[in-house]
């Protein structure tokens, strides 16, 4: 049975893991969401008098190989995506076993924040190079988060996690707009030229606040290692979790709905700034206002369906962020064509992204078995979101290659959407109607 650490009740060690929330969403705005993919695009293509890129000039030379400006972006991601879902197994088994969880949080927050820092040295014309900071960026965030998460079972009780985990993504859509608004002021007031300082104080922002949630978490308790090889253990214990899920028909049917919802949604997020880029013709300024809103919208989207999930039960919520989102993409495919309507679908993705992300996070706390390997449950869980995003990106890169636009690839999410639907209505009708906590 899991231990809850003794220091459960301390309000510091909940603070302390929801401020890792504010360290690193400082990454998911500006790198992944709102400066980067502007400043990305004006070094690898030209565009006209209206900011529409022009026709032709997007391609770029990766190895030889020509590829769209965005589809490279797209398939560096999905690449990163998959070297997570390698590592992080070969590593859970090491961080259940020898209490090493914060360790490879650790290291992978400074992977990640170094990452950040190198892109000060991005040159479109050594895309080989430039593009090694922008894969370590990604693979230090999203391979810290899965360990990340792992402490939340730890920290708090059951009936505490939506409220917990709702409070983490404030805490880091908070943190977003703060550095948004430095990043504004230095780019619209001194100029273009300091786009790349922004980068280094997004790597510095991320390193440093994530001491505070270092020094407040606990060691995770050591325990007998097995026989046999501990780098291989993590792939031993996820195909245990996969065995064991077969016990656990709720908790099997809510992960198959997950996987394919988050390969829909983490998509949309990540290519939405491209996409009013390119399909629209926003510029910098634009972007980033629209991104402040994103993120304003967002912290009452956390609050507010975790509120929603307390009345009609958390699956139940998350079916009803899953029209919301398939709503979205009809809206954006037909009426996202001008600056207007791209705002409008913006703040609906700031409203969904906040109660979405949070309430799966909750969720599947909340539905765990009660288990000695936490890590390896929700390193399972890394797999199955890493794994949706490389599809996701990958088969949104390949459409927009393919037509040679972004909006095939934004009607495709609505068929991830109605299978997402459909898979959550598998789930057994008492957990539909509210969480019950597994035994």
């Amino acid at each position: 049975m899991l231990k809850i650490f003794k220091k459960e009740g301390e309000e510091k060690v909940k603070w302390g893991w929801a401020m890792y929330d504010w360290a690193n969403n400082v990454y998911s705005l500006v790198i992944t969401t709102a400066i980067f993919p502007v400043f990305y695009n004006n070094v690898t293509a030209e565009k006209d008098v209206n900011g529409m890129i022009i026709e032709g000039t997007d391609n770029v030379q990766f190895w030889g190989m020509e590829f769209v400006n965005t589809q490279l972006y797209s398939y560096v991601l999905a690449t990163s995506f998959l070297t997570v879902i390698i590592i992080s197994p070969l590593l859970s088994g090491m961080a259940d076993f020898a209490g090493k969880k914060k360790l490879f949080m650790r290291i992978f927050c400074y992977v990640g924040s170094a990452g950040c820092i190198g892109l000060f040295w991005f040159d479109a014309d050594h895309l080989e190079l430039s593009m090694i900071p922008f894969f370590l960026a990604s693979l230090g965030f999203w391979g810290s988060v899965g360990f990340y998460n792992a402490f939340l079972p730890e920290i708090a009780p059951r009936e505490e996690h939506d409220r917990l985990s709702a409070k983490g993504y404030a805490m880091g859509y908070w943190s977003s707009l703060i550095i948004l608004v430095i990043c504004a002021g230095m780019i619209i007031g001194l100029g273009t030229h300091t786009t790349t300082f922004c980068f280094v104080l997004v790597g510095l922002w991320w390193f440093g606040f994530a001491h505070i949630t270092f020094n407040a978490l606990p060691n995770s308790e050591t325990r007998d290692l097995p026989p046999g090889n501990i780098l291989l253990q993590g792939f031993k214990e996820l195909k245990g979790v996969a065995i064991e899920l077969n016990g656990f028909t709720h908790l099997k049917r809510y992960l198959g709905a997950f996987f394919v919802m988050s390969m829909a949604i983490q998509t949309i997020i990540i290519m939405a700034s491209s996409f009013g880029i390119k399909e629209v013709g926003l510029n910098e300024t634009e972007l980033i206002i629209t991104i402040f809103v994103v993120n304003l919208l967002a912290i009452p989207g956390a609050f507010g369906l975790s509120a929603l999930s307390r009345k009609i039960g958390n699956i139940r919520a998350l079916m009803t962020c899953i029209i919301g989102w398939a709503a979205l993409c009809l809206y954006a495919y037909w009426f996202a064509t001008t600056k207007m309507g791209f705002y409008v679908a913006a703040g609906a993705i700031g409203f969904l992204m906040g109660g979405t992300q949070s309430l799966n996070r909750a969720t599947y706390s909340k539905i765990l078995p009660k288990t000695n390997d936490p890590a390896s449950y929700f390193s399972f869980y890394e797999v199955l979101e890493k794994g949706g995003l490389i599809i996701g990106m990958f088969g949104w890169g390949y459409i927009e290659g393919y037509t040679g636009s972004m909006r095939e690839s934004i009607l495709a999410m609505i068929i991830l959407f109605s299978l997402a639907f459909l898979a959550m209505l598998m789930v057994p009708k008492e957990y539909r109607n509210k969480v019950h906590y597994a035994g």
